[in-house]
């Protein structure tokens, strides 16, 4: 008898975790992912907080998991339509190439958000400006450089960029800036022990566990000096440093500082597929995201019978909560599968 076949859109963490416990109960899995490679947006990062494990790693065994079983992944490909007809799920790619399945599953992830977006933090105008996803990219290297080759002796990390925002349309919190913030100043004081490291905030979020440990260590260890308050202005100077204005909420006094690199912590949001998808199938919620049945006991479902959801095209998600979510979405889809049968 042919197995039943799940499609799930996006080769991420959540995707990849849904696959292996499906595959593991005797479903077929065909994974389609946009990228040429699955891993999500673990590819972007080298070292994972709070406990600094390798991401590499990390991806690694995803990848060991998946190909272990008889998991059909199609990669470099975009999925442009999801629709059911007669109990059935169809994908269908911009080639016009049509998938059959048994249930759907969206797990199409997030996008880092556009800095350019906030023209008055200089981002894309001072080469000396860059996001926290440009920071890690270099750290990989092993080296944290200016534009012009130099070690910084200043460095500030800007948190909220792109969340918690009225002008961007964002309201909400992206949950990963501030300990990401954290993580990364310590990178830079682990290759830079004698340079100053500065992380302007509007209050930081240490929900998770470990963050709030994380935070002390960075300060009591690691000499990181945090300012409440958000950068207002970025301006360039005429030796390519970077100008930067803000006020310590605190002290209630304004404050300008010049500093050799500026590091803008970028926030999540919805990725284009989600948003395209999620209204295809009338499941779109707020700022483009997908919309669930209910977050108590009903969070991978939707209204579309036979289509779940899993990990952040829902709402932003820690990595840990991503991958547990992508293995709850397994067990609803199972356990729908197994009462039609009955059925």
């Amino acid at each position: 008898m042919e197995k039943e076949r799940i499609l799930i859109i996006g080769g991420g963490p959540a995707g990849l975790e849904a696959a292996y416990n499906l595959a593991e109960n005797n479903y077929a899995v065909t994974i389609f992912e946009k990228d040429t490679e699955i891993g999500g947006n673990i590819k972007k990062w080298v070292k994972l907080f709070p406990d600094f494990g390798d991401a590499a790693e990390v991806r690694k065994n995803f990848k060991d998991k998946v190909t272990r079983q008889d998991i059909d992944i199609k990669t470099d490909i975009s999925i442009n339509e999801l629709y059911s007809e007669n109990g059935k799920w169809f994908a269908k790619n911009s080639s016009g190439n049509v998938y059959e399945g048994n249930a759907a599953l969206l797990a199409t992830g997030f996008e880092t958000f556009n800095a350019s977006r906030k023209e008055e933090l200089g981002y894309g105008i001072y080469n000396n400006v860059i996001t926290s996803v440009e920071f890690e990219q270099m750290y990989k290297t092993g080296k944290i450089i200016t534009a012009e080759g130099k070690t910084p002796e200043r460095i500030a990390f800007l948190n909220c960029v792109g969340s918690r925002d009225e002008k961007v349309g964002n309201h909400y919190c992206s949950r990963i800036c501030c300990i990401n913030a954290v993580k990364q100043a310590i990178e830079f004081k682990e290759l830079v022990p004698d340079a100053e490291a500065y992380c302007f905030y509007m209050d930081m979020r240490m929900a998770g566990q470990f963050y709030e440990e994380l935070y002390r260590k960075s300060q009591e260890k690691f000499g990181v000096t945090y300012i409440r308050g958000r950068i207002s202005e970025a301006a360039g100077t005429i030796d390519n440093r970077i100008q930067i204005k803000s006020e310590d909420t605190l002290t209630g006094l304004p404050l300008k500082m010049t500093v050799d690199l500026l590091v803008l912590m970028v926030g999540i949001e919805s990725s284009d597929s989600t948003t395209a998808l999620a209204k295809q199938n009338e499941i779109n919620g707020e700022y483009g995201f997908a919309k669930s049945v209910g977050l108590h006991g009903s969070d991978n479902l939707t209204k579309k019978e036979g289509l779940f959801l899993a990990g952040s095209c829902k709402r932003p998600l820690t990595l840990p909560e991503t991958i547990a979510d992508g293995r709850a979405a397994a067990i609803q889809i199972i356990e729908f599968l197994k009462l039609k049968v009955k059925n």
